[in-house]
């Protein structure tokens, strides 16, 4: 048969026409109705239809993971907050029952991305992957990201949180996940130098600006160079940029949100609810099992001394384990107890609201680490827009608040070349100018640093800086009029170390690092040496070792 346009077949046999019908999302997949396994907390009935475990054990253990997550924010302090509440996690049994067992991240993990748990049927969530290897192509199975899943059917099953809570819950996995190089999320807050790690954007192509230490805390946008090996965009030095966003952050915060105390507290009190209601209905369970285990025993014949022992010993196990629960929830409770929330009166917030002025002294001290302080501006900041002006000692800061408040000034950073600096003609020909009068390389960076410049990432103006411009201009002489060569009855550098086979630099090296003590000859404005047989000879001995200093 030929399938035509219309999407009917011809049967040349039968000389007529038959109905195609078509196949695209009409099987029991394309309608959520073929029988996948389910998670812990869903059951299937004989009847086909799924329903929540009947164990509100099992429900509200599930409900506890997401409903901390929301509240903690992580998969990792979730299984803190299960181990250190001594709580358990449901997982389905091959045999389709339900277990209890130790909570672990992935099992956390795997309640959390379930899309079942928000009651949609799913199918094709990941795909197959040729990777080249040595002996051929390995196939290996990749996820896929939710709008790439092949079917969802939404409302099939019962659900324990809506589909917009598991997207939610979904994009905050994602972005806790440290892997902004490649996925560009934010990732969690680390011990690194650069304050801003994952909240940086490049202004010029806005893509993820990633962090580099080498050679000191950079900002670098290397998106194109991984992608189409293109220079790089930016690199940008990380210092004078977190100073400035953490300053306004300061200001932010300066009218303290006292509230946001009260608001923790109160998820505090709620999440603590919940882990007693979890605490109680464990010890509901335990108390079953021993009542069943006394019961079984009961039921025994007194005479079959072999399974009465058994059912005895393990009734007593049940108890003493029910036992030991319960007297491990009157602790914890009692210890927690003790701990009584500050209640905030009207007297307090006016007290406390002067918290901002001292946050940057608290910020500064060993109190706060690094990663606690990246949180701290997380909790304001959503990003920071960087980009380098003409002027390559201006980068234009744009901190977008949560909320969408923009904050946007240029901020002064060191320049790693003297021509990127914005003053750098003034510089030139300041140098010039006083050269031209005679002072020498130490006046002039002396007289220019107090007048404010600086040389390439430097505090002060170096000998060096005004040595290079000097000789970029051609002025090899400090002094006016022909300086000498030669002065008759000495030896210059050059002379002497032409006599001894070195280098002159290597005499010059030697002068400034106070080896060698000599002045400059007023009128010739060189360093000049006895014209006889001792300086050639305490040079010689100044480089073989024999000798340390020289003194002229």
């Amino acid at each position: 048969m030929l399938p035509n346009k219309t999407g009917l077949h011809d049967c040349p046999k039968s000389g007529g026409i038959i109905l195609f019908r078509m196949r695209i999302k009409c099987g029991p997949t394309e309608r959520g109705e073929l029988a996948l396994a389910l998670p812990a907390g869903l059951l299937r009935q004989e009847d086909g239809r799924v329903v929540k475990d009947f164990d509100l054990q099992v429900q509200q253990a599930i409900n506890l993971i997401f409903d901390s997550f929301i509240k903690l924010k992580t998969a990792a302090k979730v299984l803190r907050h299960f181990r250190d509440n001594h709580l358990y996690i449901p997982k389905r049994h091959r045999n389709d029952e339900t277990v209890w067992c130790s909570p672990s991240l992935s099992k956390i993990a795997g309640v959390l991305k379930n899309p079942a748990y928000a009651g949609a049927f799913v199918y094709g969530k990941t795909k197959t992957v040729n990777t080249p290897g040595p002996d051929g192509l390995h196939q290996s199975q990749k996820r896929k990201e939710i709008d790439e899943w092949t079917v969802i059917v939404h409302d099939r099953y019962p659900g324990y949180i809506s589909w917009e809570t598991f997207l939610r819950i979904q994009s905050m996995l994602k972005d806790n996940y440290l892997e902004y190089d490649r996925n560009k999320s934010r990732g969690t807050p680390r011990d690194g130098d650069s304050l801003l790690q994952g909240l940086v954007y490049c202004g010029q192509c806005g893509h993820k600006m990633v962090v580099q230490y080498k050679g000191g805390a950079r900002y670098l946008c290397n998106h194109y160079r991984q992608q189409n090996l293109a220079p790089v965009c930016q690199y940008l030095p990380a210092p004078a940029i977190d100073c400035f966003v953490v300053n306004a952050f300061f200001e932010a915060i300066s009218p303290a949100e006292l509230n946001l105390y009260e608001k923790a507290m109160t998820e505090r009190r709620e999440l603590d609810t919940e882990v007693k209601l979890a605490k109680e209905r464990e010890l509901q369970r335990l108390q079953y099992q021993a009542d069943l285990a006394r019961r079984r025993y009961e039921k025994v014949d007194p005479a079959n001394r072999l399974v009465a022992s058994e059912l005895e010993r393990r009734w007593e196990e049940s108890l003493r384990t029910h036992q030991d629960a319960e007297k491990q929830f009157q602790q914890e409770w009692e210890e927690r107890d003790k701990v009584i929330p500050l209640h905030i009166s009207s007297v307090l917030k006016d007290t406390f609201s002067s918290l901002g002025k001292s946050m940057p002294e608290l910020w500064q001290s060993t109190a706060i680490s690094r990663a606690q302080r990246k949180a701290l501006l997380r909790c304001l900041i959503d990003k920071v827009v960087l980009k380098r002006r003409e002027n390559r000692e201006q980068i234009s800061v744009r901190i977008v608040w949560k909320g969408g408040a923009i904050t946007e000034e240029d901020v002064s950073v060191p320049v790693g070349a003297l021509r990127d600096m914005g003053n750098f003609t003034q510089l030139e020909n300041q140098i010039l100018k006083l050269e031209s009068k005679g002072k020498s390389d130490e006046d002039i960076a002396a007289i220019l640093t107090d007048a404010g410049f600086r040389s390439p990432q430097k505090d002060v103006l170096l000998k060096s800086t005004v040595q290079s411009v000097r000789l970029k201009h051609g002025r090899v002489h400090r002094f006016r009029g022909p300086r000498p060569r030669r002065v008759k009855g000495y030896l210059t550098c050059p002379q002497v170390a032409e006599k001894i086979g070195v280098k002159p630099h290597w005499i010059y090296h030697l002068i400034d690092t106070k080896v060698i003590t000599v002045t400059r000859d007023k009128d010739s404005g060189l360093y000049l040496f006895p014209e006889c047989k001792k300086t050639i000879d305490e040079f010689h001995h100044l480089k073989t070792g024999s000798v340390k200093r020289l003194i002229y």
